[in-house]
């Protein structure tokens, strides 16, 4: 099986860095097998095509508007996953919705996709999460993980 995890954000908006933070936690923190490529994805959009083209299953983990309560986690999955076209979930308004747009335009998704997200609080210009974001940022890792071993991959503390 081939999985990607992708970190989106900008880490110089306070929490819209968080699934960059994340898949950093995720670098430092697990042992992953082989068949998972862990990527900061950062503010790219559709220059990670290639890196997202010929992948079994991609999770992707980000900062996303779902109009709850800051540091609220939450999971969207497969079509339900915003591409350009349709209602922005996720906070960065390019990006991320136009390279999923593409990518059924190619018919290049994969069998399985995944949105882990996480309600911001702030995106105002600095390096540090918020409080209710940072409190939360254990959850979220934990969440990808157990998303992860769903998905069949075995995923152990280092």
């Amino acid at each position: 099986m081939n999985i990607a995890v992708f970190g989106i954000g900008n880490i110089l908006l306070s929490d819209d860095g968080v699934g960059v933070h994340v898949v950093n936690k995720l670098k430092n923190e697990y042992e992953l097998p082989s068949s998972v490529e862990l990527i900061d994805g950062g503010t790219k959009g559709l220059d990670l095509m290639p890196m997202f083209e010929g992948r079994d299953k991609v999770l992707i983990i980000d900062a996303a508007n779902f109009k709850k309560e800051p540091g609220t986690i939450d999971t969207v999955e497969g079509d339900k996953i915003p591409a350009f076209l349709s209602a922005k979930l996720s906070v960065h308004h390019i990006g991320l919705p136009d390279m999923l747009f593409v990518a059924r335009l190619m018919e290049t998704t994969p069998k399985e996709m995944c949105l882990i997200g996480i309600q911001p609080k702030s995106m105002e210009t600095g390096t540090d999460l918020s409080d209710s974001v940072q409190t939360k940022l254990e959850a979220l890792t934990e969440k990808a993980v157990q998303k992860l071993i769903e998905w069949g991959v075995e995923a152990r503390r280092k």
